[in-house]
């Protein structure tokens, strides 16, 4: 029977139920066996919610039956811990908790919410918590779970397996939203927040809680609830379970094997979709920025999916979605726009931001979220920047790169919309890169502030010009920035999509950049610039790789030149 992509299903049983593809991290529920209250974090669309998923039917009781089912085909089903199926289950999502415009406001909704659930047990687990006193649906939630707790401990009833998801979920729009107040009322000693977790942590310490699982985003929340839950086990800078969330690389390999042999896709269009997926989703390093990077196994699904349905590329390779991240960015940096210019500018010009290694390990809080020299560790726990080695962070892949470079010209409102039909449409006439290129720098570069060319380099210009023509020609063309070859990486690529009308078109661009000073030095008008030597044999061997992988690609080569905001020169070479 052919799988089925279930694209941002969080629902484990649904996806076994319905034969959706799955990639087995199973092992790592016997690894998180040997951690007590494990708190593990990780970037939104990262799988959170389904790894929760996972564990629920792993360890409720009511579901020893279905065991077979559920784990039957995985690598926990093949080698199973004693607990499976052992405990009662309380799972909270606390991304279902309305906000609320005051501290009593929320406290209600959270009462509501987490009430609910524990009011639910007593029909999940209805033989074991019949004589369960009943849960006040206005009362608080502390006192309700102490209930709970205390009659599983007294009858010696099986004890509970805690998960909650999204953790912070609310408490963190408060910090973005600059609602300190807020924040700090439900953090605060006696607060209902704190209160609910000093609660958990009792369980745990008469044994009514077997372990406590909880993921999130930030770390922040978890920090300033210290003093009340002390006993937190941060595992989300643990080596061992770096891969726990996300795809490796052979994980995705494995996946798309399975794709093209269901779904019958024609094995010749597997390289240029592998590196599109390695592009756009892959690059994150959470622990070490050495050994294998992960993908984001959401966006993987998203592209997979239109992949089954239509046998071609997504027009956008981008899922929409993601624009929820340029909106993180927007809240963290609105307080000092100054700074927000400096930090995107540093970014989008050399993609990378240097940070202190020790920040990312140790405990953070409120104050210190929105200093300036704090915005990297922010963006590297919200998956913005990813390591690039202990002393720099940098954007992980294009997905990344077009979120910030749509800020940038947001910042420096450039217009990247609305004047550029007409030499759009001229190159899908009749494909010509000088054309193109002018184009650019007339239409985009032309708008550019006077200060940001004190700063320009090769990278910009590469990355501003993709970027612009990925946002018009995306229909016909995917691209490729610094592919790696056996003699270096290629600056950027324009590759035809296999479905549209310019199959088989390979174009290789090698950038190089000049500064006003340096071009003055040179003493060398434009119009009798050639192109180097040095540069020609540079392209050349990126394309013998090239051809190496596809012979009957129709390959073109050049160089670009760029002098500052003086010109530029195209050259075939």
């Amino acid at each position: 029977m052919k799988k089925q992509v279930l694209y941002s299903s969080a629902d484990y049983a649904e996806i076994v139920q319905k034969n959706g593809y799955f990639v087995d991290k199973t092992d790592y529920i016997e690894k998180l066996e040997s951690v007590l209250n494990p708190v593990f974090l990780r970037p939104r669309r990262f799988g959170k919610s389904l790894f929760c998923s996972m564990l629920r039917y792993y360890y409720d009781l009511n579901y020893a039956n279905r065991f077979a089912e559920f784990f039957g085909q995985t690598w926990i089903g093949q080698h199973p811990t004693p607990n499976r199926n052992r405990f009662i289950i309380l799972n909270f999502n606390f991304s279902n908790i309305e906000m609320g415009g005051s501290i009593k406001e929320i406290e209600q909704n959270f009462r509501q919410y987490c009430n609910a659930i524990l009011s639910f047990l007593r029909h999940e687990y209805a033989e074991l918590l019949e004589g369960l006193p009943e849960i006040l649906m206005d009362g608080a939630v502390s006192t309700n779970l102490v209930k709970l707790l205390h009659y599983i401990r007294a009858y010696r009833l099986p004890p509970i397996y805690v998960i909650i998801d999204e953790y912070d979920n609310f408490a963190n729009q408060f910090v973005t939203t600059h609602k300190d107040t807020l924040y700090q009322d439900v953090t605060t000693e006696s607060s209902f927040l704190k209160t609910f977790f000093k609660t958990l942590k009792t369980g745990r310490e008469i044994g009514a809680i077997t372990n406590i699982f909880i993921t999130g985003v930030l770390p922040i929340t978890i920090d300033d609830m210290a003093s009340g839950y002390n006993i937190a086990n941060f595992i989300t800078l643990d080596s061992e379970f770096e891969a726990m969330l996300g795809f490796t690389e052979t994980e995705v390999s494995h996946l798309l094997d399975q794709v093209y042999r269901d779904y019958d896709i024609d094995p010749a269009t597997r390289p240029l979709v592998e590196a599109l997926i390695k592009n756009h989703y892959n690059g994150y390093h959470f622990v070490s920025s050495e050994g294998e990077t992960l993908y984001n196994s959401t966006l993987v699904m998203y592209f997979l999916q239109h992949l089954c349905r239509h046998q071609s590329i997504p027009s956008r390779l981008k899922d929409q979605n993601l624009k929820t991240e340029l909106s993180w960015v927007k809240r963290l940096t609105a307080s000092n726009p100054e700074n927000t210019a400096e930090l995107v500018d540093q970014l989008t010009l050399h993609n990378q931001i240097g940070y202190d290694n020790q920040l990312l390990a140790d405990k953070f809080n409120l104050f210190q979220f929105f200093d300036k020299g704090f915005f990297p560790i922010s963006f590297f726990y919200l998956g913005l920047l990813t390591k690039q080695n202990d002393f720099y962070l940098k954007l992980p892949n294009l997905n990344m790169q077009q979120i910030f470079l749509e800020y940038f010209n947001e910042i420096h409102q450039i217009d990247v919309s609305t004047r550029y039909a007409s030499m759009m449409q001229r190159f899908i006439n009749a494909p010509n890169l000088e054309q193109l290129f002018a184009g650019y720098w007339e239409e985009y570069v032309s708008q550019l502030p006077e200060a940001i060319f004190q700063q320009v380099n090769e990278n910009f210009y590469r990355t501003t010009f993709y970027e612009l023509c990925s946002h018009h020609l995306s229909r016909w063309f995917t691209w490729h920035v610094e592919r790696s070859y056996p003699q270096g990486k290629s600056d950027l690529e324009f590759v035809g999509k296999y479905n549209e009308k310019f199959a088989g078109l390979r174009w290789v661009i090698e950038f190089k950049y000049y500064s006003n000073a340096k071009l003055k030095e040179m003493k060398t008008p434009l119009d009798q610039f050639e192109v180097r030597q040095a540069d020609t044999d540079q392209i050349k061997g990126y394309v013998e790789g090239l051809k190496k992988e596809y012979p009957e690609a129709n390959i073109s080569q050049f160089v670009i030149y760029c002098f500052g905001n003086q010109g530029f020169k195209v050259f075939a070479v």
